[in-house]
């Protein structure tokens, strides 16, 4: 879940490292610190804080920039609290490293070379790099795997070895590393996000292969020390997507960035009036043949196959289960000839999707990613990628990412039920024609965002709040109430309103805070007495439903927020972009860092 950045090259090496952190600090922001190695010095010189980039930058406002190269890193603390001595790079004898990951064994390799009380900080990457230092005879790349081969648990690795000025090395192990070529220099990193400034192509490393980056090229190999080509791909993020761009934060402006994010990733799947997923080669016979689906993902992405879960049994009455990707391999899942199973992933990296990829495809199942990077692992484990084109998603909290990957689920399902004969031509196109006209619908939500920062006072002093609604409603509300809670900390829980009079309904009190989403024509009347039944007890309700379904309603028009009307079945993509907002304005009021919530951070590369 940490930053990686590594530099060597003609530029301020101190400058590129900073700035690239900066980008990359949505992975972590802990603490922060860079090595650099100046030129006929005996070895890298680190400075490192607890805190944020920022703080750094104050740190080294007075180093006089002189590396030929340098290692920097963001940190989300694992092993060890937030600390100056925490903080990475660690330096032990003639190694200095940072590392992103994981090592399970940290406390047998300690035993193993007696390192106990030779330590400063409390962390298992101090152990790699003590470690390393022991193992390490004048050749790097032995050293490094020597090294590997005695850890258990996930990394990546960058190293700057005291008596190689000019080189900086790196392994991985499931944490990712990208390595670009530029007309100034190398670079390395855990995230593409870094080096979109600098670079226009890019190269994941493989798995256990080693990388030495120097002012000459980049050079990678494999396990028998055999030169491996980069296989190179284009960053085709539009780099006008970077900055805030006048929004106070990054989420804000992802917000705003949902229409052309959807419209961008539908695209290339709708050719003359029908679903297409040839540039993907998926041929049709695919999804025939694979009629049991499995959706595995964490969080957000889960929400969205929660979503694509009901597509497919309403449109292609396929059956459908969505798992939790950290418990799917735990839970005896049933994989039978002809499961597919979907993976969801905005990073592509998500450790715990990874693992349960591994595990259905020993089982035999065949995979199908939706990730949004390019050559991720992810990508790269799975039979058929769906890419998504959200571009860069800076904020921790998701919200383009999310509406992407619902806008790929609907082609899918759309596309499923067509070919189970389930749908005629003219129903596809109109469900196309209303998926098109999504993006215009958000751009009408968009306009009218200041009524809904009113709607958010509600919010700003409960401890506690709810939200309740049903079918594709509920499942919203689930990414609606994760957005609420991870950025604002308003404990917040959404509720199937079927439920209520089953146990829930005991913790309405007077004055909590309600959100009621109402969008489900056939489910309306139903929801309507939920409603009139928390308003009984009490509850402070906000209504989000659609001006077709409202006349029925006793709430006042400030606490209501109406939908542009859209078929039921695409109404979670406007309920969606209501519910980013009353989390972002929330948070947002309150005074919080809305792109950086506590402890937590964008990429899950760490079980």
């Amino acid at each position: 879940m940490c930053g990686i950045i590594g530099y060597i090259g003609k530029k301020s090496t101190k400058d590129i490292l900073l700035d690239s952190l900066e980008l990359l600090e949505y992975r972590g922001y802990d603490s922060a610190g860079v090595a650099l190695f100046p030129e006929g010095a005996n070895g890298p010189v680190v400075n490192k804080v607890a805190g944020r980039v920022s703080k750094l930058r104050e740190v080294c406002a007075g180093l006089t920039d002189e590396a030929c190269a340098g290692i920097g890193h963001t940190r989300w603390a694992t092993h060890g609290g937030v600390s100056d001595e925490n903080a990475h790079p660690h330096q032990n004898g003639r190694i200095t490293l940072v590392h992103n990951g994981i090592i399970e064994n940290y406390k047998e390799l300690v035993k193993e070379y007696d390192l106990k009380g030779k330590l400063i900080s409390e962390t298992d990457t101090e152990v790699a790099a003590a470690v390393l230092n022991c193992l390490y005879d004048g050749d790097p790349e032995k050293a490094l795997r020597e090294l590997v081969s005695k850890l258990k648990g996930t990394f990546a690795f960058a190293v700057l070895f005291a008596d190689q000025p000019g080189k900086i090395y790196a392994i991985r192990n499931v944490s990712p590393i990208v390595v670009a070529m530029t007309e100034h220099g190398a670079l390395l990193a855990s995230d593409v996000a870094a080096l979109g400034v600098h670079a226009k192509e890019y190269a994941f490393l493989p798995e256990y292969q080693v990388a030495c980056l120097s002012a000459k090229g980049i050079v990678v190999h494999d396990e028998k020390r055999h030169e491996v080509p980069l296989q190179l791909m284009t960053i085709d993020w539009d780099t006008s997507r970077g900055g805030k761009g006048g929004y106070a934060f990054y989420m804000e402006k992802e917000i705003h960035e949902q229409p052309d994010a959807i419209k961008d990733t539908i695209a290339p799947h709708i050719v003359n009036g029908k679903i297409s997923f040839e540039a993907e080669g998926i041929p049709n016979s695919f999804f025939r043949e694979n009629q049991n689906i499995v959706v595995i993902a964490c969080g957000t992405a889960m929400h969205a196959g929660l979503i694509g879960q009901q597509l497919f049994h309403s449109l292609a009455n396929m059956h459908t289960d969505v798992a939790v990707a950290s418990e799917f391999t735990y839970n005896d899942p049933v994989i039978k000839p002809g499961t597919l199973v979907i993976a969801v992933s905005q990073s592509g990296e998500t450790v715990d999707t990874i693992e349960a990829i591994k595990y259905a495809r020993k089982k035999g199942a065949k995979v199908l990613s939706i990730v949004n990077v390019k050559g991720s692992t992810i990508a790269d484990i799975s039979d058929y990628c769906i890419y998504t084109h959200a571009g860069p998603e800076i904020a921790v909290a998701s919200t383009k990412a999310f509406t992407s990957q619902l806008s790929v689920f609907y082609l899918l399902a759309i596309h499923a039920a067509r070919l189970n004969g389930l749908v005629s031509e003219e129903e596809v196109s109109e469900y196309l024609n209303e998926l098109q006209r999504v993006p215009e619908v958000i751009e009408q939500i968009l306009e009218k965002k200041e009524f809904v920062k009113k709607m958010t006072s509600k919010f700003l002093l409960a401890e506690n709040a709810f939200m309740i609604g049903r079918g594709l409603d509920y499942s919203l509300l689930l990414e609606g109430s994760l957005k609420l809670k991870e950025i604002s900390y308003v404990h917040s829980e959404a509720y199937a309103s079927g439920e209520l009079k089953h146990g829930t309904i005991a913790l309405i009190t007077d004055g909590i805070p309600v959100v009621a989403l109402v969008t489900q024509s056939a489910l309306a009347s139903k929801e309507y007495s939920n409603i009139r039944e928390v308003q009984s007890r009490g509850a402070s309700m906000i209504l989000i439903t659609r001006e077709s379904l409202y006349k029925d309603m006793n709430i006042p028009e400030d606490d209501t927020f109406i939908l542009p009307e859209m078929d039921d079945k695409f109404m979670p993509f406007p309920a969606a972009v209501v519910m980013q907002l009353i989390a972002y304005y929330t948070s947002y009021t309150k005074g919080f860092d809305v792109d950086k919530p506590r402890n937590l951070a964008k990429v899950v590369t760490v079980e």
